[in-house]
């Protein structure tokens, strides 16, 4: 059985994996506030304070892997 971290990381879903589609990503995201969308995400009721704190802890945890894109679209 494949890894799914692995996978997710190597371009196993169809549409390419994860780091295939950040540079997409951070172009949609260019412009915007990430934090004033947290902050409506929270107080919609889409998401959780707990919901927020622990993806905050898994990005700072992954937050090495990012440092090849930093820049790219400054």
């Amino acid at each position: 059985m494949a890894n799914p971290i692995f996978k997710a990381m190597n371009g196993g879903a169809q549409n390419g994996g994860f780091l295939q589609q950040f540079p997409r990503f951070m172009q949609q995201m260019r412009g915007k506030n990430p934090t004033q969308m947290l902050n409506e995400l929270v107080s919609s009721g889409k998401i959780n304070q707990q919901q927020l704190d622990a993806a905050q802890q898994q990005a700072q945890q992954m937050s090495g892997m990012f440092n090849q894109f930093k820049g790219m679209f400054n």
